[in-house]
């Protein structure tokens, strides 16, 4: 996890002695809110403090440190200012189970606390995205969103093309955070193949602004398409022409089969994958030629009409 952000939202708690031996000498403290793995800062500030011993608490009641003295084993703690104003302790890498309150306790004749209450917030990690299956054209497609730890619960939005989608959340509280989910549905068409939908989640662990996004790239199924291109547009006599069979379908047609109306291939002809080679043309290579694909969606076919043009006779001109 990066370095997280630490938030503080100080709320004010106040007491004063009573009159007496230390009369006058007041403990103050402040909540502090920080993100899972960030860094908190607890203070006590002292006022007209006259030397009397201090003790910090953590909330299981185990003494942190004791006038300044480290009291517990946890470098996760440490004293950052032990002063006739203020006491304060530095806790690195936040964890759930430092959450509570932390006692801010001041030995006069009698003894005094002041509670600083600890949250600790969880950011969402990158959503996980998952189709619940195959994407046809034509019909519809549904995506589930999940973030599994958060705290508060994180806010899941969908976006598709910029523009935001309505989807269906829910979520389920397990001890001090909570697993979040959220799925949407929407129509496909085969244009849709390979766009990308967005689920973002938020909440108030991260900075003010920021989000976690997980981008999923449409898979969509469809039929295929065939076109066929030649590599030139006239052939006479002699020529070599490649005609191209191009093919689009998802799943891609593995297997492209070339035809001749009802005749057989020239014996000259070399059909490899999408191109079909005919060298030393000749008028009786005449004729449709067809490329054919298909895939567990449909069939496509295409057709080309060869028209093989006599060479030209010397001192006569012909029309191209």
């Amino acid at each position: 996890m990066g370095r997280a952000r630490r938030f503080q939202w100080p709320l004010l708690l106040l007491w004063a002695a009573a009159a007496g031996p230390g009369a006058g000498q007041e403990v103050q403290t402040e909540n502090v809110t920080v993100a899972e793995g960030g860094v908190a800062e607890i203070t006590c500030r002292l006022h007209q403090y006259d030397g009397s011993i201090v003790v910090i608490q953590n909330p299981a009641r185990q003494t942190l440190f004791f006038n300044g003295t480290r009291a517990l084993k946890d470098e996760r703690f440490q004293l950052e200012e032990f002063s006739p104003r203020r006491v304060r302790i530095r806790l690195s890498d936040a964890r759930l189970e430092d959450e509570g309150g932390y006692f801010c306790q001041l030995y006069t004749e009698d003894t005094h606390h002041q509670i600083a209450t600890l949250t600790v917030l969880v950011a969402p990690e990158n959503p996980v995205v998952e189709v619940r299956e195959q994407a046809v054209e034509g019909g519809e497609v549904e995506l589930s969103c999940l973030v599994p730890r958060s705290r508060p619960a994180a806010v899941l939005r969908w976006y598709r093309d910029r523009k935001e989608l309505k989807g269906v959340s829910s979520g389920q509280e397990n001890g001090k955070v909570w697993s979040v989910a959220s799925t949407v549905r929407f129509r496909v068409d085969r244009k849709d193949d390979g766009g990308i939908v967005i689920c973002e989640a938020q909440n108030q662990a991260l900075p003010s602004g920021h989000s976690k996004q997980t981008q999923y790239v449409l898979d969509v199924q469809y039929s295929p398409t065939a076109r066929i291109h030649a590599s030139q547009a006239v052939v006479r006599e002699g020529d070599t022409l490649v005609l191209t069979c191009a093919v689009t379908g998802n799943p891609r047609p593995n297997q492209i089969r070339w035809n001749r109306g009802n005749e057989s291939l020239p014996e000259r002809a070399e059909a490899v994958g999408e191109t079909l080679t005919l060298p030393g043309l000749v008028s009786a290579d005449n004729g449709t030629y067809t490329c054919e694909a298909s895939n567990k969606h449909g069939h496509a076919r295409a057709l080309y009409v060869l028209v093989v043009y006599a060479n030209r006779i010397p001192g006569v001109l012909r029309p191209d």
